[in-house]
Formats: structure tokens, C-alpha cells, sequence
């Protein structure tokens, strides 16, 4: 993709609901299409999480006990568990029954896109925390209001959702604002830049590129966010959202197109 008319075709051509913001850190956006339009958050959702613990004043580093029975967000459900097999993380399957730290699960959650980390570290903030970070960068259609694999919440329509323009602004908010306690900036970069998930925002930029970055991907969803640090450009935000029937290794592609082309464009952004 070579200009926004061919992104914006590729975009509108995909079967389904495909968004996109492209732009400075902060804004405004130099691209942008269906940047409102809300999708189930998969594991963008994470971001958030991890922002709402470095606020909350914990102790990251005292031992947690690594358990697989969650509290639902469905008030008078029953506590529900993770399954194993949809998790990208085992390493702190490993740990069941036995302690981590904060500053470990979220690692696991951001890096490798774990799940009962995730559910551990929401549970140590709770989602109101997450909520309130959405509202301090400034979200307006975004929510986090389950963990993940809350099965009784979600046929409740208790759901995550997130959009291209929020993301955007969580990140921007994250690199340039002070949604994050300065201290605990780098930090949080620093997890989200050794994302080893790299097939879809990652794979449009030129091997070695500078990213912090989190996608999300369930069957019919895949997200990209972040932000680019080029070596020869100001940072900027790239985050597309896909809610389509695209084979996932289609939508990879779709997303890594966008990211090729805001690439292009980073000396005019």
C-alpha cells in the first residue's frame, strides 16, 4: 500500500469491520477510518491492565499466589477458571499453586500475552482501576469490564471493547503523557517494546525497528497498536482493528499493510 486511498481501500475492501489511526503521538490523526467503531478488545485490553497497576501503588514485587479461580464480573455468578489451551503463556501455568510477584505476571501478560496472568494482575488492581485509566487518556467508546474468559459475564453482554482512536490515545498518553508515574515509564515501554508477538504490526516495519506495541487476536479479531520509533522521525501511533471474517494469517497481513504504509509516510505524519 503505497497512499491512504489504497489503505483506505484495503481497509473498507475487508469483510467485516477494519479501523484504523495513524498520527503523531498524541495526535491528531494524519489517517484515520471507522477510528470510533467499537471491537471486542481481545488482548488490547492488556494495555490498560498493565497501566492501572503501575498506578496503583503496589508492591510489584511481594509473592502472589498463583491461583486459576477468578471472581466474575456478573454480580451472584460463580468464580471462573482460565483454560491452558488458550493461553500463549506457560510459564505461569508452571506456577500454579506456588507464588510469582506482580512485576512477574505482568511481564508474562504483556510479553507473552497470558491470560491467567492477566486475570492474576486485574484481580490485584480491579477493573474500576482499568476503567478510570481508559477515562485519563481521554477513551470515549472504550471498556474494560471482565476478565478475560468470564464466560457467565460475557453472555450477560458484560464485554471489552476498545476502538482505533482510544488505543491510540492510551498510548499516546503513555509514551507522552503522564497517565504512567514517570519512575515507572520505562518500565512499562520496556514490556510492551519485548512484545514477542511480532506477526502483524511488527511484520510492515523493517526488521530492527524500534516498537511498543500490544496486538489482540481471537477467531474473526485481530489488533495491532502502538508506537514507532524511527531512527530519522518524530514518533508516531499506529493502531488497526479488525473484526472480519479474514482468515487470521489475511488479517496479519491487512494489519501489517497499514503499518508498512504509516512507515512510508512517518517524515510526513
Amino acid at each position: 500500500m503505497d497512499s491512504w486511498d489504497e489503505v483506505d481501500r484495503a481497509l473498507a475492501a475487508a469483510p467485516g469491520t477494519a479501523s484504523a489511526w495513524v498520527g503523531p503521538v498524541g495526535g491528531p490523526a494524519a489517517y484515520a477510518r471507522l477510528a470510533d467503531a467499537t471491537h471486542y478488545a481481545a488482548s488490547t485490553m492488556k494495555v490498560g491492565v498493565l497501566v492501572a497497576l503501575h498506578r496503583a501503588g503496589l508492591d510489584l514485587d511481594a509473592p502472589v499466589t498463583v491461583h486459576n479461580r477468578h471472581q466474575s464480573a456478573l454480580p451472584g455468578a460463580e468464580p471462573f477458571a482460565n483454560d491452558p489451551a488458550e493461553d500463549s503463556d506457560t510459564a505461569t501455568w508452571a506456577l500454579l499453586g506456588d507464588t510469582s510477584t506482580l512485576r512477574d505476571l505482568a511481564r508474562q501478560m504483556i510479553v507473552r500475552s497470558g491470560n491467567l496472568a492477566t486475570n492474576l494482575c486485574l484481580g490485584a488492581v480491579g477493573v474500576p482501576a482499568v476503567q478510570e485509566v481508559w477515562r485519563l487518556a481521554g477513551a470515549t467508546h472504550s471498556v474494560t469490564a471482565r476478565g478475560i474468559e468470564d464466560g457467565a459475564a460475557r453472555l450477560a453482554g458484560i464485554d471489552n471493547l476498545v476502538t482505533a482512536a482510544d488505543l491510540a490515545a492510551l498510548f499516546g498518553a503513555v509514551v507522552a503523557g503522564d497517565i504512567v508515574p514517570p519512575p515507572a515509564r520505562r518500565a512499562v515501554l520496556d514490556l510492551l517494546e519485548a512484545n514477542e508477538h511480532r506477526d502483524d504490526l511488527v511484520a510492515g516495519l523493517p526488521p530492527g525497528t524500534r516498537v511498543a506495541q500490544k496486538n489482540g487476536w481471537i477467531t474473526g479479531v485481530r489488533h495491532g497498536a502502538g508506537v514507532v520509533f524511527p531512527a530519522d522521525a518524530p514518533p508516531y501511533t499506529v493502531v488497526v482493528c479488525t473484526s472480519t471474517a479474514l482468515a487470521d494469517d489475511a488479517a496479519c497481513a491487512l494489519v501489517a499493510g497499514v503499518s508498512a504504509a504509516a512507515w512510508k509516510a512517518r517524515h510526513t505524519l
